[in-house]
């Protein structure tokens, strides 16, 4: 569908496409799902460090937004607003499933995850890279993710994460002392990748969801 989209649309401001999303132009969620599958999927990788229940997580998590999306105020922009949501919904789900343990508990297994897109990335990069993230505790893990991998300000950081401003930069700079100087050069290509083809799998499932709500008062 995503060819078919107006290209001015596509390159559209995220408020500007909420107010014509609430309009009834409900096929513009579309371009919302592909601009932020990457950022929810690195934050859900973050807190659950479980490929399923991250996609289980993300799809929640969009359908949750379409759903209120009158209730989104422009205070904060929406991207932040969105993330909040993943977050919160990444807290449920190790709440309400007590298997899943923190990524520094189960390193192994979650770097082991196996996908046809992590056979054909390169193994040792990526492994090494998502290792060392993986050891970091939680509160440090995620502030690390946000700022330096989706390169989100201190403010948004901060805001998603129910933190202080002056937290987040503490907790990034141990992050970062807990890292290898080398990771930094590697990081953005090679972490936490969400590939093409699934970005289309959560596009198919929230628009069929979106599609079966045509007449759903937003």
């Amino acid at each position: 569908m995503i060819g078919q989209l107006n290209a001015i649309s596509n390159q559209a401001p995220d408020e500007q496409l909420i107010k014509q999303i609430a309009a009834g132009e409900k096929e513009l969620f579309e371009i919302i799902i592909r601009r932020y599958n990457q950022r929810l999927y690195r934050v859900g990788m973050s807190v659950l460090g479980d490929d399923q229940e991250v996609e289980e997580a993300m799809q929640v998590a969009y359908i949750s937004a379409y759903e209120h999306l009158q209730q989104f105020e422009y205070r904060s922009a929406f991207g932040t607003w969105l993330t909040r949501i993943m977050l919160n919904q990444c807290y449920k789900a190790r709440r309400d499933h007590t298997r899943i343990l923190p990524v520094s508990q189960d390193s192994e297994n979650f770097i082991n995850m196996k996908t046809p897109e992590n056979v054909m990335a390169s193994k040792e990069l990526s492994q090494a890279l998502e290792n060392a993230i993986a050891q970091l505790p939680e509160k440090y893990r995620l502030v690390f993710v946000l700022r330096e991998i989706e390169d989100l300000s201190v403010r948004e950081t901060a805001e998603i994460a129910g933190i202080q401003q002056s937290n987040v930069k503490v907790r990034l700079n141990r992050a970062k002392s807990m890292l290898r100087e080398s990771l930094n050069s590697y990081m953005k290509e090679s972490i936490y990748q969400f590939h093409l083809s699934r970005c289309d799998k959560m596009v198919s499932f929230v628009m069929d969801y979106v599609g079966g709500n045509a007449g759903k008062n937003l």
